[in-house]
């Protein structure tokens, strides 16, 4: 796997708030054991260092589509999803953000200890990718964030993350095991941010003669630029028609509507589980099972299960939680060799994708009715629960008769 692009993610502060932190991690654990199912734990690690891919995840997590809160975010619900079931799973998630990411040499040496992989080579490895990013690429981001991700034979997905606060901006940075030759001749899977001017990169391959001149001190490394195409992801907070491919979203819906009932049947006898929900899980079943070049327009992701900042609408929480418990019962049979579950979680990506043509309804139309019936659904975002369309806060002070 070579280099796969990059992108600008706004600077954004904030916390996930525990309602949505729990549904994260619920989500991702089931998300990474079905994939672990179809595609083993190397696939996964392949999956984590795609850029488009990582941030389609935390899309569907339902966190802010656009911004650099999604990598703490994401690192942080696989953390906890998968605690206990590393060994099972056959993937352990280390490091994190701040002093968390400082512990992640420890963390792999005892991880080394459990599964008999050199531990102390894997923390060496840890410190020269978090080296490279801050040392040999100089690119007025300063990291603040390392995950690393290892399966229990050794190999890894490193990402981690800087910020430039002058500009608002973070860039992320993807490593992978398998495409690494040498740390410090073009190691990155990807590196996603926005140029911030010259760079100083002492990894690109032209800049041999200058490493070697470094190490003996002999003159100034010279200055190395290079252009990367950037998925740039815009500053503001709403989801608009420039930020979706309008037809790959008629295909998702489209195959909710008319594939779900048939696909469903099971399912679709249950309580409250009804288009809406079949229209999250054909996001979920792209994630889990769509190609790199399907993921360049993240936004997309989010009408699954919203985002915490309201935008595009709500997290519809019934809709979450029920999108983790079919899923769940997907994997929980898969497990035991009965497939037909997670088989139509496929088929319903398949025929999304044959459902691909112009848009039925309007986005705009589609967001407002989302938005009227949030309060129907459970919704919730950071200021608190859905009201009722139409409904406004109740005066301080009433005039009661005694």
């Amino acid at each position: 796997m070579g280099r796969t692009g990059s992108a600008d993610l706004p600077l954004h502060g904030g916390r996930v708030p525990p309602w949505l932190a729990s549904r994260m991690a619920r989500l991702g654990e089931v998300m990474v054991e079905a994939l672990v199912l179809e595609e083993g734990p190397h696939g996964v690690l392949r999956r984590l260092a795609h850029p488009f891919w990582f941030q389609a995840l935390g899309c569907v997590m339902g966190m802010d589509w656009h911004s650099s809160g999604i990598t703490t975010s994401v690192l942080g619900a696989l953390k906890r999803g998968l605690a206990g079931r590393e060994r099972e799973l056959g993937l352990t998630v280390c490091g994190g953000r701040g002093q968390h990411s400082r512990r992640t040499p420890q963390e792999l040496v005892e991880f080394g200890e459990r599964t008999g992989v050199d531990g102390a080579a894997l923390a060496r490895t840890s410190r020269l990718v978090a080296k490279v990013d801050s040392a040999l690429v100089q690119d007025g981001f300063d990291l603040y964030l390392h995950g690393f991700v290892v399966a229990n034979d050794g190999a890894w997905t490193v990402v981690q993350q800087g910020m430039n606060p002058g500009r608002r901006q973070a860039r992320r940075y993807h490593w992978l095991s398998e495409g690494v030759r040498s740390f410090v001749d073009e190691p990155h899977a990807a590196i996603e941010g926005q140029p911030a001017g010259a760079i100083v990169n002492l990894t690109d391959r032209r800049a041999a003669a200058s490493r070697a001149a470094a190490l003996e001190l002999a003159r100034e490394p010279d200055r190395v630029l290079r252009e990367l195409p950037f998925l740039t992801m815009p500053a503001h907070h709403d989801v608009g028609r420039s930020d979706i491919f309008l037809r790959r979203l008629h295909g998702t819906l489209a195959a909710a509507r008319d594939a779900g009932p048939r696909d469903f049947p099971e399912l679709l006898l249950q309580p409250g589980v009804g288009a809406r929900t079949v229209e999250a899980l054909a996001a979920v079943a792209e994630v889990l099972h769509g190609a790199p070049c399907r993921f360049t327009d993240p936004a997309r992701f989010s009408l699954a299960h919203g985002g915490k900042d309201g935008h595009p609408f709500p997290v519809p929480l019934a809709v979450y939680d029920r999108t983790i418990s079919i899923l769940k019962q997907a994997v929980s049979a898969a497990r035991l060799g009965r497939t037909e579950k997670i088989e139509a979680i496929r088929r319903l990506d398949e025929q999304a994708r044959r459902l691909e043509g112009s848009l039925g309804a309007q986005l705009d139309a589609y967001f407002e009715q989302e938005r009227a019936r949030s309060h129907e659904l459970g919704g919730r975002d950071v200021s608190g629960p859905a009201r009722p369309p139409g409904r406004s806060q109740l005066p301080l002070f009433r005039n009661v008769r005694s």
